[in-house]
């Protein structure tokens, strides 16, 4: 599903304002090889690893199994929240304008081939840590969370960010 039911239904009404929502990025890792999932999306191309809106009501660790599912066709075990942040603000090629409270997942990859599911990605496949495609610095940094071993990171800034 590209943009979830209550989004477009809030887009109705808002326009392109911001918005501010919530959503995961999930690093999928398998255990055995040591490879990690990654996706190439097909808004803008860039390899990622999966991310997600959370739908109203539904846990974070289900909304980020989910949308592995979703995106991969890959079936994951979610095994510890990694980190919490703030996304830049994204504004999409249609003007809509957005901010993601991310909540970061480590998550194992249990069965399943990946492969593009939903249309949200032209690519999904495994990567071998030591070379992963180019990427932002922004998603290297949600990949480096969701490999760290210890207390999940949270980013702490001097202030509110601007829109």
């Amino acid at each position: 599903m590209a943009t979830p039911e209550f989004i477009l239904q809030l887009r109705e009404k808002l326009g392109t304002l911001p918005l501010w929502l919530s959503g995961v990025t999930a690093v999928v890792l398998d255990a055995e090889s040591r490879n990690i999932l990654l996706i190439r999306r097909s808004d803008t191309g860039e390899w990622t690893p999966v991310t997600g809106i959370i739908d109203p009501g539904e846990q974070p660790a289900v909304a980020a199994a989910r949308e592995v599912l979703e995106e991969a066709d890959v079936v994951v075990t979610v095994e510890r929240l990694a980190g919490i942040g703030v996304t830049p603000r994204i504004v999409y090629s249609n003007g809509d304008q957005a901010r993601y409270l991310d909540i970061i997942f480590t998550c194992r990859w249990v069965s399943g081939e990946p492969r593009p599911a939903d249309g949200e990605a032209l690519e999904a496949r495994w990567f071998p840590l030591g070379g992963l495609p180019p990427m932002s610095a922004d998603f290297l940094a949600r990949i480096a969370d969701g490999l760290a071993t210890g207390p999940a990171s949270f980013a702490i800034a001097a202030g509110p960010a601007a829109w």
